[in-house]
């Protein structure tokens, strides 16, 4: 009999693994002392227990372990657990890649300008959202901004007596120009005097913070876009801003989120 000292040693494995494994009934010592509840193991379970740890290292919970070793799973079984965990690593591998890929960039980045980004960023998907809102369409650029607070304000003025939630604007370049979607995320169905639209989920979006007034904001979305091609994407359709603080007139303390969808070109 081996103690489980020396079974722990022998198999690189440490003694609180050895009871968990125990208590979940992977490998159960071959004598337990019944008064001082000391664990033995029999020379012959070092296959057992070489087993479990090489199922381990290749990623297996200890139900599938189980499974594989004491349910008699076929080797078609086997087969399909192990496609099942070369995808999770695959899919591992990538999400790994992509964050060293940011890392490098990061320290590319402190290393050219002594500093850190001046806006920080995240790839994250973006839920539905219902509006109470309005639309309006612009030949050039410059013109949304004449444009945009007095639909927000017609929008506040059509919802009186409703609690205001978040201001959210939407964009949209067509042959036109660009088309504007602006109003306040709600949960109504319909509203007298305003058009409820329904802006749909994104699975992947590049998002930022741009902090302060309007008047820079330009600058925190080039920094999304510049973001959005470094990580080998490309826009998928209309970004959005989320005016997250929006209510001194100097837009000082204003806080934006910046919302542009992404996929794979």
């Amino acid at each position: 009999m081996l103690s489980i000292g020396m079974f722990a040693q022998i198999g690189q494995v440490t003694h609180r693994m050895l009871r968990h494994w125990d208590t979940a009934g992977l490998l159960t010592p071959a004598h337990v002392d019944p008064f001082s509840g000391y664990r033995s193991y029999d020379p012959s379970q070092l296959q057992r227990l070489h087993q479990i740890v090489a199922l381990r290292d290749l990623g297996f919970g200890l139900e599938e372990i189980s499974l594989i070793l004491d349910q008699g799973a076929s080797a078609g079984k086997i087969t399909d657990l192990l496609h099942i965990r070369q995808a999770q690593v695959e899919a591992e591998h990538q999400l790994a890649t992509q964050r060293l890929a940011d890392v490098q960039r990061r320290l590319q980045l402190i290393s050219k300008e002594n500093l850190m980004s001046r806006i920080e960023i995240i790839h994250k998907p973006l839920p539905a959202v219902r509006l109470a809102a309005g639309r309006f369409t612009v030949a050039e650029q410059p013109e949304i901004a004449g444009r945009i607070g007095p639909l927000f304000d017609r929008i506040a003025q059509s919802i009186q007596g409703q609690s205001l939630a978040t201001p959210i604007a939407q964009y949209n370049g067509t042959e036109d120009g660009v088309e504007v979607i602006a109003g306040y995320a709600t949960s109504a169905q319909s509203l007298a005097g305003v058009e409820i639209i329904e802006l749909p989920a994104v699975p992947e979006a590049i998002c930022g913070v741009h902090l302060g007034s309007m008047d820079t904001i330009h600058e925190s979305w080039q920094a999304v876009h510049e973001e959005v091609l470094a990580r080998g994407l490309v826009p998928s359709g209309p970004c959005r801003e989320v005016y997250v603080r929006a209510v001194s007139d100097d837009q000082a303390d204003w806080v934006t989120e910046l919302q542009q969808p992404v996929g794979a070109p």
